[in-house]
């Protein structure tokens, strides 16, 4: 009886595994999972951050100190020597000249083969040192009478981790790079020939391939990756609101007569972009699947009454909206300002935070249940499981980019218990530079208020170092003496709300012991719900002279009076908050002005956003070179995961690419879905999840 052959091995695809390929196993998978690598393609889309060139031989004569290169030459003399390190020294010509190699940890091993008249070759970076230029630890090899051939290719250089070398990671590139060769097995099936012409040839570069262009990103190449990897982020992004809008909505469209109630009731006439967006909302709201838009506008454009205008179309229609901001001031603020204007049109509001007395929550919680809150304002209170909505279907959320996507996805959680989706409107007073706005967001519709109400005066900026911090307390005193307000900012590096509380309080001290005869007030992230309620009470109604605060005013404050401010240590914030902290200034039509108070020596950074805030007022210029400064990681927030972490693309450099990418994903989504499909997973795998909220 013949016995039966084993059934051929699958052959691998790029699909599989890490561990489908030869010598990885679970020790090393679980390493290559910390890069983000688990399967054989992600090995693909793992790209060098530089590149090496061994391809040619520098005379040691033409070595240049900074430059990493390859010598080849004769070993004249070596020694051990001793200074403050012990060292074993090599002398090494090539007719050209004559560099170190200097090693401090070594063996007999190593000094036997580097004896005098060895005939070596090395590859490191040349720096100055105590005999000149040295190599430190280069690599090398003694190479004989017949020299080996030189790379044919310039060196990758990948991102590795700890326990994975860089020749481990060429090697398993090199691996997944050689499936390509043999797409009739399936392997290739979901790459376009181009893009494995340009995976190719960045794993991999021939030496005429320029590595200036390389490292700026220009080359075809990776623009060709890069197009492929923000057309990925796209198609998640549209994916997602395709999926919220198969979702049903409750129409929202008998509001009429309850906004124009409001728009009678308010003491201002709205702007032109506040009736323009108030419009937009009421078309979105009136349809059968859930609004998803983003409200950005400038410090003081007016995003308040648009929540407002959009909170009375669902109580028209017997709905409820929560509104939900990032801190407990902004959220009291919210409620101070939209509880007089609803209520005297026949609405009750709610009000929910984590500091709230027991009894109070008890009470706030039973009129949200109940429904007799139209409106229900709070901070991530509102998602806690003991929060039931009688009828949610408007959920605004505020600063949205200081909520992670969890936060959002349970607030949107408490209106699908009647079977619906709730509207969402997402408000920012962070402009958000188009770039961004057009990738981080392309699940969302855009309204912007480009218009400030009348009466708004710009605000004058200085920048003044903290020697000459007496002239400024001089200042505040003249200001509050003319019957004005003014506000003093303590910023801390730390992220420590003790830290910082302990900074404002030392410095509420200082200045009352300078400014005996103003009523100094203080408010920090510390302070009691119902102590920083009094004392921002009190400032709104005139009886404190001087606000001494932390960032936590730095939005949701209204004080028209208020015409100066103070940023302390103003060079340890970045553009978009120190914008939004002098928009508490400004807002009546006295003349207003800001002072950037600094700790010398500035960094070059620190100079140019001092500069830039001096120079303009305008919230999208600041955002754009917020952009610039900081990067699309730290503008979003963390939180915002996703764009943060693009692997080839840059948002700032690739700019230029995003109207076609927003062209080519519509069409794919709607010409070709499954190929669309593909691309995410190339580039996302499983980390599309951040898009569903």
């Amino acid at each position: 009886m013949t016995p039966s052959r084993p059934a051929p091995a699958a052959p691998v695809r790029l699909s599989d595994p890490v561990t489908r390929l030869r010598g990885v196993g679970s020790q090393l998978s679980e390493r290559l999972a910390r890069l983000d690598i688990r399967c054989i393609r992600d090995l693909l889309f793992h790209l060098p951050a530089r590149y090496e060139d061994r391809t040619r031989i520098t005379p040691i004569g033409a070595l240049r100190p900074g430059a990493s290169a390859v010598i080849e030459g004769t070993v004249l003399a070596a020694d051990v020597v001793f200074g403050r390190r012990r060292s074993f020294l090599c002398r090494v010509q090539d007719g050209s000249g004559t560099v170190s190699v200097r090693l401090f940890h070594f063996s007999a091993t190593q000094r036997k083969q580097l004896a005098p008249g060895a005939r070596i070759r090395c590859f490191g970076e040349a720096r100055s040192g105590a005999t000149g230029l040295e190599l430190y630890h280069p690599e090398y090899r003694v190479i004989g009478d017949v020299a080996p051939a030189l790379a044919d290719r310039l060196t990758p250089v990948y991102p590795v981790t700890e326990g994975l070398s860089q020749q481990r990671l060429r090697s398993l590139c090199n691996l997944a790079l050689g499936l390509l060769e043999r797409p009739a097995t399936g392997n290739a099936d979901d790459l376009e020939a181009d893009i494995i012409d340009a995976l190719k040839l960045l794993h991999g570069p021939t030496p005429e391939v320029s590595l200036g262009a390389l490292e700026a990103g220009s080359h075809p190449a990776q623009q060709r990756l890069a197009m492929d990897e923000l057309l990925a982020h796209h198609l998640s992004l549209l994916q997602a609101r395709r999926r919220m809008q198969d979702h049903s909505a409750r129409p929202l469209s008998r509001g009429k007569d309850l906004l124009q109630r409001f728009r009678e009731s308010l003491p201002f006439p709205l702007t032109r972009a506040q009736d323009r967006v108030i419009g937009e909302l009421s078309r979105d709201l009136a349809r059968a699947v859930p609004m998803l838009r983003l409200l950005q506008g400038d410090v003081g454009s007016g995003k308040t009454v648009v929540a407002a205008a959009a909170a009375l179309i669902a109580a028209g229609s017997g709905a409820q909206t929560a509104l939900m901001a990032p801190t407990e001031l902004l959220a009291e603020q919210h409620a101070r300002t939209l509880g007089p204007w609803l209520e005297p049109l026949g609405l009750s509001t709610a009000l929910l935070t984590g500091r709230q007395r027991a009894a109070q929550r008890r009470q706030q919680e039973q009129q949200t249940a109940s429904g007799a809150a139209a409106l229900v304002i709070g901070t991530h209170a509102l998602f806690q499981g003991s929060v039931d909505f009688h009828e949610l279907a408007l959920v605004i959320i505020d600063e949205q980019h200081r909520f992670g996507v969890h936060q959002r996805l349970a607030l949107r959680a408490k209106g699908e218990q009647t079977g619906q989706v709730p509207h969402q409107l997402v408000m920012t007073a962070t402009p958000i530079p188009r770039t961004l706005a057009m990738s981080a967001y392309a699940d969302l519709e855009l309204s912007v208020l480009d218009e400030l109400p009348p009466g708004r005066t710009p605000v004058t900026t200085v920048v003044v170092g903290q020697e000459r911090r007496l002239e400024v307390i001089e200042r505040v005193s003249a200001a509050c003496r003319e019957g004005r307000q003014a506000y003093w900012v303590c910023t801390l590096i730390e992220e420590s709300e003790v830290l910082e509380a302990q900074a404002a309080e030392d410095t509420a001290k200082l200045l009352g012991e300078e400014l005996t005869d103003l009523r100094i007030g203080l408010v920090h992230g510390r302070l009691k719900g119902d102590e920083k309620a009094r004392v921002m009470a009190e400032f709104e109604a005139g009886s404190i002279d001087l606000l001494v605060a932390t960032t936590v005013i730095e939005v949701g404050v209204n004080v028209p009076n208020a015409s100066l401010m103070v940023i302390e240590n103003a060079e340890r914030l970045g553009l978009a908050q120190l914008h939004q902290l002098r928009g508490r200034v400004g807002r009546g039509s006295t003349e207003s002005h800001c002072v950037l108070l600094y700790q010398p020596p500035l960094s070059r950074t620190g100079k140019e956003r001092l500069r830039v805030m001096r120079e303009s007022n305008d919230g999208f210029v600041i955002a754009e070179k917020d952009l610039e400064l900081r990067g699309p990681g730290e503008l979003l927030g963390t939180r915002q995961t996703g764009l943060v972490d693009l692997r080839v693309a840059d948002l700032l450099r690739d700019r230029d690419l995003l109207p076609e990418v927003q062209a080519r994903a519509r069409k794919l989504l709607s010409q070709d879905p499954a190929q669309a499909q593909r691309i995410i997973e190339r580039w996302l795998g499983s980390r599309t999840q951040y898009a569903h909220a």
